[in-house]
């Protein structure tokens, strides 16, 4: 991702990505067991000369498939944080590959978190004059609040500027 001198250290990258509890053999597994259960409790109705609710019964499994093809494509979309001491980049790519990007002065950039005393963080922005971009919207409140601690330290050496040793 880094366009910058190779003599410009990176202070921090990341990419981040929605979470998803199920891998593909998980999920195959699971519409196999939906599958398998929902024809075992249809055999009794086709056999009572029911055979409509099989019908139905298969719509349900393929709901199950769908909705679960849907988060498998959604879960492809990622983004990219990188900051070095002369620019913050950040990458947002959409599940259909469309990339947007955005840098930032590490010197001029704040990063806003609003915080829910219940529930921990609920939504972090990079803010630079009249741009404000949320980051990290998919993650969790506590993955959030680790993501915001990390990148605020991030921003923060590279605020101090070039070491020379």
């Amino acid at each position: 991702m880094s366009d910058a001198d190779p003599a410009e250290p990176v202070l921090f990258a990341t990419r981040l990505r929605p979470h998803r509890s199920l891998n593909q053999r998980q999920f195959r597994v699971l519409l196999l067991g939906i599958a398998g259960v929902s024809f075992v409790s249809t055999l009794p109705f086709v056999i009572m000369g029911a055979w409509p609710v099989a019908g139905f019964m298969g719509l349900d499994v393929l709901a199950v498939y769908v909705a679960f093809k849907a988060s498998f494509r959604s879960a492809r979309a990622y983004e990219d944080v990188e900051v070095t001491v002369l620019q913050l980049t950040l990458a947002k790519v959409d599940a259909a590959g469309a990339r947007a990007e955005w840098r930032f002065n590490p010197s001029w950039v704040r990063l806003e978190r609003q915080e829910h005393v219940e529930f921990g963080t609920q939504r972090l922005d990079l803010v630079a004059r009249a741009n404000r971009v949320e980051v990290a919207g998919f993650l969790g409140a506590d993955a959030k609040g680790r993501f915001a601690d990390d990148l605020g330290r991030a921003l923060a050496e590279a605020r101090r500027g070039y070491r020379y040793d």
